[in-house]
């Protein structure tokens, strides 16, 4: 689809980035601190299809992005196990890219997540809400792109798949714990998890589900934007309850990955 100049939309649903506007076939959002290092890494991944082509700082003072259409994988049906597969091999390709990104010595990330093992460049918030799916024209098959890197910054690939497990098997209270863990096993298979990073992976989980939670419990007490609204709003419920089925249920899933 060919879109006007003249197009302009303004693009919601997301719970932290204000004034992100759709103006013909490019996306227009607020540079912030973390977007130059963002910037860069993007353009290494140029090509991939799995993040979307940035054009810089155009004009001053805001992003400038390729516009992904479809629809956001959050509104749909959660993925079959195939489909988990899909994206644990999509995770691990967008890993094998960014470990071999340098960003410069003086980026700046904003990650909100504490320090981990610097393996690879993460996008920190891989979730159905930054998800868009774009169907073919066969009908069968879609293009999936991530949106909204600029929390990115270094970490470690099973913290990042951890993190993008919470939101794609999902992994929240009140699931099924043995279902939970064959779809977790479907995403870690398609990912290519090696013993270690089986072992390594349901803790991972629980650090990154966990460390949401205390964001947003520190932005309630701090009153630190957005994470205090979000905490305001309950996003701190679902968190904390998601951390207690994952510690609940950690070990089993463990078991469930190093299994034959």
């Amino acid at each position: 689809m060919t879109h006007s100049e003249n197009d302009v939309e303004v693009l919601e649903g997301g719970n932290v980035s204000d004034g992100v506007l759709r103006i013909g076939g490019t996306v227009r959002k607020p540079w912030l601190r973390s977007s130059p290092a963002v910037t860069s890494l993007l353009r290494h991944l140029s090509g991939f299809p799995g993040a979307p082509e940035t054009y810089g700082e155009q004009p001053e003072g805001y992003q400038r992005l390729a516009y992904v259409p479809g629809t956001m994988a959050d509104r749909m049906p959660p993925m079959t196990a195939d489909q988990l597969r899909e994206l644990g091999s999509m995770i691990r390709r967008l890993h094998d890219l960014t470990a071999d990104h340098r960003p410069r010595e003086d980026a700046r990330w904003q990650s909100v997540f504490p320090p981990e093992e610097p393996e690879v460049i993460c996008h920190n918030d891989l979730a159905p809400w930054n998800l868009v799916r774009s169907p073919h024209d066969d009908g069968r098959t879609e293009s999936w792109c991530f949106i909204d890197w600029d929390g990115a910054g270094p970490g470690s690939r099973m913290g990042d798949l951890g993190y993008a497990a919470h939101g794609f098997v999902p992994l929240h209270e009140g699931g099924d714990p043995e279902a939970d863990g064959r779809r977790l096993r479907a995403l870690a298979d398609g990912y290519g998890c090696g013993g270690a990073q089986r072992h390594e992976l349901p803790g991972a989980v629980l650090r990154r589900v966990r460390g949401m939670f205390d964001v947003l419990e520190e932005g309630a007490r701090t009153g630190t934007q957005p994470w205090a609204r979000l905490h305001a709003e309950g996003h701190a419920e679902h968190w904390g309850a998601a951390a207690a089925y994952v510690e609940r249920h950690r070990q089993l899933w463990a078991g469930m990955l190093a299994s034959p």
